[in-house]
């Protein structure tokens, strides 16, 4: 029997009483996501989402458990109706179709982001204590960026990685978990963008893919927000929005008051940091899991890097050898495309 056909068999059984229809629960394909997971949509009223998340690529213990703390907290996450903890399947509410990403142009983003932050200041605000996260650590943040190297610059770019070249990646890298290492700690969604954030029937917005949420740097959800890796908006409404945001921060006591300038360098550092990781895992996404359609992004993410790097002088050495030893590499690249607009 198929997996599509274990999932169809064990929809019928799970379907709760209130959604049963008089007719067989049938299942429609929707897109997925960059993970292993595939949804489904339910036909009952109201609709349901099922998932088939194979347990050895996907922590859906983990995804029960966070889903059931941040919803305590007061975030907007799916419910969950049943599981299969040895096949991999949930049953979930289905939250619709629109997400942030393409609601957003240059009339909407302030009342859309002032949601989404509105949102992130709910998850931030979840006690840590009793969480049962794993801690974003030094180990785990080097790791992520390890990627960038493995497969963005050897696998896709085919750069021969010298012995001067590692010394100072490592270097970089250093630099970078310290910076997010002096940060306050909250909750650490790690995908908190427009392709993760959707806004429901009642207006309000719900959260996804949450599953590898931690503990760790207060900036890391901002600036996937505001240096979202799927759209791009000027530097100074970012910087606009990010330091407003902290303030918010501050006053609802999670964190204590810093410079302005200490705060958009924690920001543009992890901000380094996850887009330096992010070039691995796009790079990854195609060369391992064939999965074309990250490339068209990575364009984006190495003009978020590039300018990251511009404004602070002990990270100058390494734009200067990503200039020098990797950006004429990428530019032979098909996927490479220069200065994509702003909105």
């Amino acid at each position: 029997m198929s997996d599509h056909q274990n999932l169809q068999q064990w929809v019928e059984r799970s379907l709760p009483r209130q959604f049963l229809t008089s007719a067989a629960p049938q299942l429609y394909p929707l897109s997925g996501d960059a993970g292993f997971r595939r949804y489904f949509r339910v036909n009952c009223t109201p609709s349901l989402l099922a998932v088939s998340a194979p347990p050895e690529h996907e922590n859906n213990e983990a995804f029960v458990r966070i889903a059931a703390l941040l919803k305590r907290g007061g975030v907007r996450t799916p419910r969950i109706y049943a599981v299969d903890y040895p096949q991999g399947f949930l049953l979930l509410e289905d939250f619709g179709d629109q997400l942030l990403l393409p609601l957003l142009s240059s009339e909407t983003a302030d009342r859309f982001y002032r949601k989404a932050e509105d949102t992130l200041l709910v998850l931030q605000g979840v006690p840590l204590a009793d969480s049962g996260l794993a801690v974003y650590d030094r180990q785990r943040l080097r790791d992520e960026m390890r990627l960038f190297p493995e497969w963005f610059l050897k696998q896709l770019l085919g750069l021969d990685i010298t012995t001067e070249d590692n010394r100072l990646i490592e270097q970089t890298f250093e630099q970078l978990v310290t910076s997010a290492l002096s940060q306050p700690e909250v909750i650490v969604h790690r995908d908190f963008h427009s392709r993760n954030l959707m806004l429901l029937a009642d207006g309000d917005m719900g959260v996804i893919d949450f599953q590898d949420a931690v503990r760790g740097p207060l900036t890391y959800d901002l600036v996937s927000l505001l240096r979202d890796c799927y759209i791009r908006w000027p530097a100074e409404y970012v910087s606009r929005r990010a330091l407003n945001y902290y303030r918010r921060v501050v006053a609802t006591g999670v964190a204590d008051t810093v410079p302005d300038s200490q705060f958009l360098r924690w920001f543009d550092l992890m901000g380094l940091q996850r887009h330096i990781k992010v070039l691995g895992i796009f790079a990854r996404l195609w060369l391992r899991d064939g999965k074309p359609g990250y490339l068209a992004d990575l364009p984006l993410v190495l003009d978020y890097t590039l300018e990251q790097l511009t404004p602070y002088p002990e990270l100058h050495d390494f734009k200067s050898w990503f200039e020098r030893r990797v950006m004429p590499l990428v530019k032979m690249q098909h996927w490479y495309q220069k200065n994509r607009p702003c909105r």
